[in-house]
């Protein structure tokens, strides 16, 4: 396939997700032109603090120079909590920090070595280590994003919920909301009771003052439901919570692990985080009758 036809294509997909939410095409234009191929400079396994007895690392990439956002995107791998890496997420990071965003990709203890909450403690932890070196990560400090993929969407959505991380958004793909009885046997200490799979649920934490969410998931996913997206949607939206939900026809879990799938989220998130968090707006009612924009 030329370049071109490659370009037209990614241009397609991104005037495909705008029609279906009634999106004006020049909120996508922009983005679009942004290079995926531009290099990024990567510094592997930097130190960020101890889980218990466990030395924790992160990857960074550091966007393109000149298109810096200021803004820290912490990713986390998925893996049902007993498997997975980070050294798994640069294909997926890799678009969205093409556009301007600094990404961590951080490391958390699987449940193997240790039981909930210490992978909530070790996302704090990482959360921490941004926030502490934003001056030499050229980020502002308020401006930290939880992005989480499966079960690492289930520690994203966790982090923003609690009180002490003061997370700006949430990025959550195909997140794991509601524990199963085998992540229940994986992920909790033995003997836990219903209090407390409640407590390890993302969806206690909802509530008015959440940050701003936005959620992917594959329709055809059969690992992690679709409808425990429009689940978590219903309940950031019965909080007043600014939260989208973006769903892709015909596709299974982790969906973004094919590249146009990764590069067409890439400019949605951009936009989220563009109106709700860099440069917040609000847009009047519609009025029905009047004259809108382009009438």
């Amino acid at each position: 396939m030329s370049n071109n036809a490659h370009i037209t294509r990614r241009a397609l997909l991104g005037m495909g997700a705008a029609a279906a939410m009634g999106t004006p095409l020049r909120a996508f234009a922009d983005p679009l032109q942004v290079s995926t191929t531009v290099p990024v400079k990567v510094e592997k396994d930097v130190v960020v603090g101890r889980g218990g007895d466990t030395e924790l690392h992160c990857d960074v990439y550091r966007p393109p120079a000149g298109s810096e956002k200021h803004m820290a995107l912490l990713h986390l791998h998925g893996g049902g909590f007993s498997r997975g890496s980070k050294d798994t997420l640069s294909s997926k990071l890799a678009p969205i920090t093409a556009r301007g965003y600094l990404s961590v990709a951080a490391e958390y203890r699987l449940s193997g070595v240790a039981k909930w909450p210490a992978q909530l403690d070790d996302v704090k932890t990482a959360i921490r280590w941004v926030r502490a070196n934003a001056g030499s990560l050229g980020i502002d400090a308020k401006r930290i994003v939880a992005v989480g993929y499966s079960a690492g969407g289930h520690l994203a959505l966790s982090a923003a919920g609690a009180p002490d991380t003061q997370l700006a958004a949430c990025v959550a793909f195909y997140p794991l909301v509601e524990l199963r009885k085998e992540d229940v046997l994986t992920l909790l200490p033995p003997g836990s009771d219903d209090a407390a799979v409640r407590a390890a649920s993302p969806l206690t934490y909802i509530k008015t003052g959440f940050p701003p969410t936005i959620i992917f998931h594959g329709l055809a996913d059969v690992t992690v439901p679709p409808e425990s997206s429009e689940h978590l949607l219903q309940e950031l939206r019965r909080a007043g919570v600014p939260s989208e939900l973006h769903t892709f026809a015909g596709v299974p879990h982790e969906f973004d692990s094919h590249p146009e799938f990764a590069e067409a989220c890439a400019p949605l998130i951009d936009f989220f985080l563009d109106r709700n968090i860099l440069n917040p707006r609000t847009y009047p009612p519609f009025a029905p009758g009047g004259r809108g924009p382009g009438r």
